[in-house]
């Protein structure tokens, strides 16, 4: 079974994200899930802003499947309420995560890339993954049974450890999952980084960096902003011919890689760094030196693509 590391931030879309916030409230004002509003804290509707924490990290605690859809998709409006019906039969083991792809661009443009072509469409993250798993409508015995049989299968290839999605609950929806231990004085800054105040997030990382200037947390927390904000003042598809277009551009490619790291594609934008430290020279060369750094500042220091990087990196120079 196929699966990716899946990671999205920046390019918020205020309207997409008070979009789904209403769909939401409403969901949970009528009962959301046809048992009710019982079942409600087991659906929501997500957006390019809040899929990382509603979906990502929450997928390491309970698994969120995915239903990609569109209001002008009939099979959509069919297999829509039989996902919600199912999550709230679940009770928490497992949830459901709505995307509106016209709605949220940047999760439908990386639906495409995964080379799904149409909807509705129906993926699986469980810890950080995402593994494909429905395209296209069905009765519901057939997405109970689907359903069944990808647990067992998750089960089987030790992705899902045995009974783990019967022993989870997921946190409330419309609430933030959080780190056990986590330190308080990180309340401003991630909750401006969550909400979408990417500025004030950035001056809140920046004075906890002031006082502890080797807090790691801070210092990717203040990453994650810069980025976001960067990429928030670009065109993505725009920013990706041109850096195909002007290969030996260093601002092209460092622009590309941005683009790359929002939408998850991590190796891809260290790869093209790389690319640009070998075939530049002096100031150039320094610049995506420096950019690739700062984009390692955004993943844990254990993770094994930032050493892999590193030695890459170490062979361009020396």
């Amino acid at each position: 079974m196929p699966s990716r590391d899946f990671s999205l931030h920046g390019a918020i879309d205020l309207g997409a994200r008070q979009a789904a916030t209403r769909k939401q409230q409403e969901r949970q004002a009528q009962g959301g899930a046809p048992s009710g509003a019982a079942g409600a804290q087991y659906v929501m509707d997500v957006t390019d802003e809040t899929f990382n924490t509603e979906v990502v990290e929450r997928s390491q605690t309970v698994p969120v499947l995915v239903d990609f859809w569109a209001e002008w998709c009939g099979p959509c409006k069919q297999l829509g309420p039989i996902l919600e019906k199912l999550a709230a039969e679940a009770a928490g083991k497992w949830v459901l995560a709505k995307v509106d792809i016209d709605a949220n661009p940047q999760l439908g443009a990386y639906m495409q890339q995964m080379g799904v072509r149409g909807i509705p469409f129906v993926a699986v993250v469980v810890g950080g993954q995402l593994l494909p798993f429905l395209n296209g409508a069905a009765p519901e015995p057939q997405v109970r049974e689907a359903i069944d049989q990808l647990f067992d299968a998750l089960r089987k290839e030790g992705i899902l450890p045995e009974g783990a999605e019967a022993e989870q609950q997921p946190a409330p929806v419309g609430e933030e999952p959080r780190q056990q231990g986590a330190d308080p004085v990180y309340g401003a800054a991630e909750e401006a980084l969550q909400s979408g105040d990417l500025e004030g997030a950035k001056e809140a990382f920046q004075r906890i960096l002031s006082s502890n200037p080797r807090d790691g947390h801070a210092k990717q927390g203040l990453g994650l902003a810069e980025l976001s904000l960067r990429v928030r003042s670009l065109d993505a598809e725009r920013a990706l011919r041109e850096a195909a277009e002007k290969p030996g551009d260093v601002q092209a490619q460092i622009n590309a890689s941005d683009v790359e790291m929002v939408s998850g594609r991590i190796d891809e934008a260290f790869a093209r760094l790389l690319a640009s430290v070998r075939g530049s020279a002096g100031d150039d060369r320094d610049a995506a030196r420096k950019h690739l750094l700062a984009l390692f500042d955004l993943l844990p220091p254990e993770d094994p693509r930032i050493a892999k990087a590193r030695r890459s990196l170490q062979a361009a120079l020396f």
